[in-house]
């Protein structure tokens, strides 16, 4: 009984340290393929004809406003102002109901003065995958520049250039505390995911019409 407990105690440590492998190689090839690729300085980034603004919800359950949020469309707002991107194309989700992510950035977006005839919406990004595939497939476009926080920009960019998109991030300030640990805790699993996805060729959820984007 003794040695059936330690065969099966060894074989649980090595499972976790697998998992814990695993997680480190998805996040390393995720991190060192981003370097040079994302920027913070709104000054330096290149210009691009389109950016990608990835999605969030505008509030948190307890009603105060996301500051993912916040951020990203002060950043959106600041490189449209330096001329770092002349459209826009906003994706996130609106799968039920009355919520609907898109629609709530372009209404800070045009209120911050970013034209409406600018900003493009994709109503159907209900993951980052589903955001890149459809930017390249719908929109066209296989050249961007990504909107949100570092670490969602350098999964982002994997996605795209594995997809054959080209793509640089500018990052939109982070968030720190208790809720932006929990966010980094579900990074690096959605970074594992990355990989799962690419090696079984998930699709998105929806394609459609082609926008054309002058």
């Amino acid at each position: 009984m003794k040695r059936n407990s330690r065969k099966i105690v060894k074989r649980g440590f090595g499972a976790i340290l697998l998992i814990f492998a695993i997680i480190i190689i998805c996040n390393s090839l995720i991190y060192w393929n981003a370097r040079n690729k994302t920027y913070s300085n709104v000054e330096v980034i290149p210009e691009k004809k389109v950016a990608l603004l990835l999605g969030t919800n505008k509030y948190l359950q307890n009603g105060n406003v996301n500051l993912y949020y916040k951020f990203r469309v002060e950043a959106a707002v600041n490189l449209y102002r330096k001329g770092k991107f002349r459209y826009i194309i906003v994706s996130g989700d609106n799968g039920k109901k009355g919520y609907d992510e898109p629609t709530q950035f372009k209404e800070d977006l045009v209120r911050r003065g970013i034209p409406a005839y600018r900003i493009f919406l994709d109503y159907a990004g209900f993951r980052t995958l589903d955001s890149i595939v459809r930017v390249k497939e719908i929109f066209g476009q296989d050249d961007l520049l990504v909107i949100s926080q570092k670490f969602h920009n350098e999964r982002a960019i994997y996605l795209a250039e594995s997809k054959g998109v080209k793509a640089i991030g500018f990052n939109a300030r982070d968030v720190y505390g208790r809720s932006g640990t929990k966010v980094m805790i579900r990074e690096y699993l959605a970074r594992v995911k990355v990989f799962v996805d690419l090696l079984f060729r998930v699709k998105p959820k929806f394609l459609g019409e082609k926008v054309q984007i002058k």
